[in-house]
């Protein structure tokens, strides 16, 4: 009879234990983590640094580059078939 009592308070400290082990990791994230702070960060940085026009452009040449890389080498591969 002592052995079923000691197993089943086994069984809900080990429940107290999970739920601390999951429950603590969480919180802090969620304390230490504010999505708003973040979005502060980016928006300052965005002010401090904006994107260059000369870039942008550059970045969408290289896009249409690739693009027309793959365009070839999926008329090559089926050529091969």
């Amino acid at each position: 009879m002592q052995v079923a009592q000691r197993s089943r308070m086994g069984v809900k400290s080990d429940m107290f234990q999970i739920t601390l082990y999951l429950t603590f990791p969480v919180t802090m994230f969620w304390i230490a983590n504010p999505a708003q702070w973040f979005e502060d960060l980016i928006q300052q940085k965005k002010e401090l640094w904006p994107p260059e026009e000369n870039q942008c452009q550059q970045l969408e040449d290289f896009k249409g580059k690739i693009r027309k890389q793959q365009e070839k080498l999926l008329a090559a591969a089926q050529q091969s078939y």
